[in-house]
């Protein structure tokens, strides 16, 4: 199994910005702002529909990420990590 380490808190986590170079902060997943429901259905059905292709074959997460200094929002793919806790 796989998880995202930005949605699990899981160290620290740090992307900066393409237009200015400062840091960002995350919004939260791609797939969380389709509707009311989409928070809570199942993650891997919800990135067959998500509009980047590679999200379930590469284990990536797209999150929004928002830079506070520029006001410039964009998505990064984030790669999960393989959770072997039984």
């Amino acid at each position: 199994m796989f998880m995202c380490p930005l949605c699990n808190g899981l160290g620290n986590f740090a992307v900066n910005c393409p237009v200015c170079g400062e840091g960002t902060e995350d919004r939260g997943r791609v797939m969380d702002y389709y509707d009311d429901y989409s928070p809570y259905m199942e993650i891997d059905h919800l990135k067959r529909n998500d509009g980047y292709g590679t999200t379930l074959s590469n284990h990536e997460c797209p999150h929004i990420l928002f830079c506070a200094s520029c006001q410039h929002e964009f998505v990064s793919l984030i790669k999960e990590q393989e959770n072997n806790i039984i």
